[in-house]
């Protein structure tokens, strides 16, 4: 069965639209003769929505009893069940009511398109998993639902429910968002022009990140090496000299003028000859290229020039940063540099710029020794230096009247074959030493224009020429070839240097690894295949690229690590001297694979040793702190029970005091226990809803005495979106510790005021206070500072408020109070500052 397609509606902010826009394709496919649904869809009583929804088929929602109270979710069964080609499910981030099929309804979604059935959905852009510190730091709000970035990237389309800032404003204000009385809070708190500015900017940067992403798999596809501008994208070439940093910040510069610039550092290793290149200055480089938000590339390339052309034209850049050659005037004459060659060959899509700095025209320090791999134009050069030059030589020799002798004409041929030697290599000048011979012979030596000798001296002479010629010509193959061989040796350690010091810092992960290799060595795609023995299959633990290879066997290069580990890199088969790089890669891929597993497993070591500390102290909390009320209850109930003894009601009235407070005491220590267990194991779900203090903190003061805490909450206080449950919980705990460490004849405080954006929850008490050094400890579970006065607890009343305070979105702090004594800060988030959207809903816990 094929898999449904998703499409999702994203927008930037509650009210610009999305659920209309999903209802309205709702009706566009009905009108198309497409069985479409209402699977789930909320709208918040908005007229214009609601509207829309007349001529949609609903399914019948679920209803789920939670608490005494009847919610209504999406029930996945029944649309299953009716099998329509596509259902409509608003807010893909929510979380279900407990008790439902699933805990997010993106997970009743993946069932859905699972079943093969067409889903149109939405989401905010402040829902995403992995922009929730930055939506925080933009609004002061702290997301609870949330998506995985993951399930939103594969859908299928992804559509921008755009709106400017004033328009949404000018929509909230008519009413068309929220109802009047919530009107002015939101206009003048999350709805504000600046934050809707920059949660517009993130929507829009995110969409085109993942329009990016479809236009380089298209290209990729299709094969299309044409540069399209659809975005800047800055290539800075460096060599590994000094002005690197300058073009870096250049670069950085002239990315910023456009909105979603990127900056790509390239060094390319050229594999035909040394290169002055610091390693400590390409690290500062790539550190400085990292820091401004760029990324740092490392590339071999035979050509410079084309290596670097290819690889912007590979990356889809705009624009190439060059620095002014450091080349002194004189050295012109071995070629125009990189920086004129990249700026003739780069065609009218790729904007060159050469930029001036301090070292441009003082040398290069080393000279740069021409390779052994001699160009194609060397070549030339050498053949027509050794076949030409001497037809040459010839003619301007036989037409002078002036007789130089055999001897200096031997010296001139001579010359030319060295010069074919230095350019051409060995078959130019062994070319140039024959067909030079036999001029020499011809024009030059007795009798003339006859290929016979007459002088025996001159047979000696012509065959040390011969001599001469191959033995110089053999010593500068020799030279090239050593050339060769020291530069292809500095590349592959310039980057196995570069990958051993990532790979022993721990800062490359796997796909970075195999991304690396993929681009050093330009193929399409590189994967590390796994499997657990000889016949079993082999799998994928990561890959970089389209159609990764699912075998060895289907793979253009691949290099066994160990006996079931290969790395498989498709795209065009590798040179044999290619391959000792490519294992030492293979070799590190199987390295970092493995420190993410012993990562992971210390992880899961940790937290088993953290479990294991919880217990211990749990038993030792059970062996003294439990025992203590159960031996009074059991003392107790005893002497009740005793025949012995004629107890009078004033007496059993005191025992039955003592039994009902030791089972208070249990009840208490075993409620923060289930507490603790919950949020170490990650179960507690908060349900949001707007409160009104003055509704919940009077709750939380059951478990004390009447008059011992002192009340201040004002009326006029904003209302806050919190779990009531929670909340009620960690108050209580910060009260009753107040109390318990309060001096005699001193009342708690709790008091409430509004900061900004925030509502400060204080609980002060006068007791002996807690220096700054513990304060952070206090708050750790089964931790008392001192003793405490009455000898209850087992040390989780602070760590279950501060973890309940956490759940909930607020924080929570310890302070000194002025006088004496220790204030707890419990700061929450006030109601017009997050998720106005969301309709009411009960808590999750109970109190």
């Amino acid at each position: 069965m094929a898999r449904g397609k998703l499409r999702i509606y994203l927008g930037a902010a509650p009210g610009v639209g999305k659920t209309y826009a999903m209802l309205s394709e709702g009706h566009r496919r009905i009108e198309r003769g497409t069985d479409c649904v209402v699977a789930f869809v909320e709208h918040h009583h908005r007229p214009r929505t609601e509207v829309l929804l007349h001529g949609l088929e609903q399914v019948p929602r679920k209803a789920i009893e939670y608490r005494g109270s009847l919610f209504t979710e999406m029930d996945v069964d029944a649309v299953l069940a009716r099998r329509p080609r596509v259902a409509l499910v608003d807010e893909l981030p929510h979380t279900n009511i407990p008790g439902s099929r699933n805990a997010k309804r993106w997970q009743d979604v993946e069932e859905l398109l699972a079943a093969g059935i067409d889903v149109i959905s939405t989401v905010n852009i402040q829902h995403l998993e992995s922009l929730g510190d930055v939506v925080e730091s933009i609004t002061g709000i702290r997301q609870q639902e949330t998506v995985p970035d993951e399930v939103v990237r594969r859908a299928d389309q992804i559509e921008l429910v755009d709106m400017s800032p004033q328009a949404l404003r000018r929509r909230m204000a008519h009413g068309n968002i929220y109802k009047s009385d919530k009107v002015d809070a939101a206009l003048s708190n999350y709805f504000r022009p600046g934050n809707l500015t920059a949660l517009r900017e993130l929507a829009l940067l995110w969409v085109a990140d993942r329009v990016d992403e479809y236009l380089t798999e298209y290209r990729s596809e299709h094969r299309v090496s044409k540069i399209w501008g659809s975005r800047e994208r800055i290539v800075v070439g460096l060599t590994g000299g000094p002005e690197g940093r300058t073009l870096i910040r250049r670069a950085a510069r002239l990315a910023e003028k456009g909105a979603g610039g990127e900056v790509l550092a390239v060094y390319i290793s050229r594999s035909d000859g040394l290169t002055a290149a610091s390693p400590k200055e390409l690290t500062v480089q790539r550190t400085l290229v990292e820091d401004l938000g760029g990324t740092f590339h490392h590339v071999v390339g035979d050509d410079i020039p084309v290596a670097l052309l290819d690889f912007a034209r590979g990356v889809n850049a705009t624009q190439i940063v060059l620095g002014v050659s450091r080349r002194k005037g004189w050295q012109y004459v071995f070629g125009p540099g990189v920086g004129a060659t990249v700026a003739r060959n780069s065609g009218p899509d790729l904007d060159v710029h050469l930029i001036t700095h301090d070292e441009a025209g003082k040398g290069r320090g080393l000279p740069i020794a021409r390779g052994a791999r001699l160009g194609r134009s060397r070549i030339l050069w050498g053949w027509s230096a050794g076949i030409g030059g001497p037809v040459l030589l010839t003619l301007l020799l036989t037409h002078i009247s002036t007789d130089l002798g055999l001897t200096n004409d031997m010296l001139l041929f001579l010359t030319l074959t060295v010069a074919a030697a230095l350019l051409g290599g060995l078959l130019p000048a062994l070319a140039s030493a024959a067909f030079g011979s036999i001029l020499l012979n011809w024009y030059f030596t007795l009798p003339v224009h006859r290929l016979t000798i007459a002088d025996p001296k001159n047979i000696l002479a012509l065959a040390i020429f011969v001599g001469v010629a191959v033995s110089v010509a053999s010593v500068v193959d020799l030279a090239a070839r050593r050339t060769h061989q020291a530069a292809r040796l500095r590349a592959e350690s310039e980057i196995l240097s570069f990958l051993a010091g990532d790979v022993l810092r721990g800062e490359m992960t796997l796909q970075a690894l195999l991304e690396r290799v993929r681009e050093t060595f330009a193929m399409e795609s590189a994967a590390l295949l796994e499997r657990e023995s000889d016949t079993a299959p082999w799998t994928c633990a990561d890959s970089v690229g389209p159609r990764p290879c699912a075998s060895p066997d289907d793979a253009d290069v691949d290099v066994p690590v160990g006996d079931h580990m290969s790395l498989a890199l498709s795209g065009r088969v590798l040179a044999a001297e290619d391959r000792r790089v490519l294992g030492a890669f293979a070799a590190q891929a199987a390295v970092v694979l493995d420190r993410q597993r012993l990562r992971q497993q210390a992880d899961e070591a940790k937290e088993l040793a953290e479990g294991n500390r919880i217990r211990t102290a749990l038993l030792a909390a059970v062996s003294h702190d439990l025992r203590t009320p159960l031996a009074g209850i059991k003392a107790a109930v005893t002497s009740l029970r005793s025949d012995d003894v004629e107890w009078s009601e004033a007496d059993q009235a005191e025992l039955l005091v003592a039994i009902e407070e030791g089972a208070d005491r249990l009840d208490h220590l075993v409620g923060n226990l289930l507490d603790m267990s919950r949020l170490q194991t990650g179960t507690v779900t908060p349900i949001i809803r707007e409160t009104d203090l003055d509704e919940v903190i009077p709750m939380a003061l059951g478990g004390v005495p009447e008059d011992s805490v002192d009340l201040d909450i004002p009326e006029t206080l904003p209302m806050v979106d919190v779990d009531r449950g929670l909340l009620e919980r960690s108050v209580a705990n910060l009260v009753e510790n107040a109390v318990k460490y309060s001096l005699p004849g001193e009342k708690a405080l709790v008091s409430a005021s509004a900061i900004a954006d925030r509502l400060e929850v204080r609980v002060v008490d006068r007791g002996p206070g807690v220096p700054d050094e513990a304060k952070s400890r206090i708050f750790e579970p089964f931790q008392r500072y001192g003793d405490s006065p009455r000898g209850a607890g087992v040390g989780l009343g602070l760590a279950v408020a501060r973890g309940f305070a956490e759940a909930i979105g607020g924080t929570l702090n310890a302070e000194d109070t002025p006088g004496g004594g220790l204030t707890m800060v419990l700061t929450l988030p006030t109601a017009a500052q997050r998720r106005p959207e969301e309709p009411d809903r009960e808590s999750a816990v109970t109190t």
